[in-house]
């Protein structure tokens, strides 16, 4: 499987939950910007996700290391590398995300 699948098949999962409970916090790894409340993670109304559209953004998200991916004892670093799941290697999406205040 391809790094790029990876993100996309845990993309799919993630909106999936989301749209089956659209009353839920969503934390998944890309937030939708529609869906974006006053506390900064609560879903706004009942508006289903777009999985295309949010896996798209994650990969850019990838590319411009919004988030980093290990593979069991290393980091990938390219879409389109092949990683091997059949040993099954831990999978770990490390989120980056801004400091406040400095």
């Amino acid at each position: 499987m391809t790094v790029r699948e990876l993100i996309r098949l845990r993309v799919r999962e993630e909106v999936a939950r989301r749209n089956a409970r659209p009353d839920r916090r969503f934390t998944g790894l890309v937030q939708p910007a529609s869906e974006t409340g006053p506390d900064g993670d609560r879903p706004r109304g009942r508006r289903r996700v777009d999985w295309e559209r949010q896996a798209d953004i994650a990969e850019r998200a990838f590319l411009s290391n919004g988030f980093f991916v290990l593979v069991g004892d290393r980091q990938v670093e390219d879409l389109d590398e092949v990683v091997d799941l059949t040993g099954d290697p831990e999978v770990v999406f490390i989120k980056l995300v801004p400091l406040v205040g400095g």
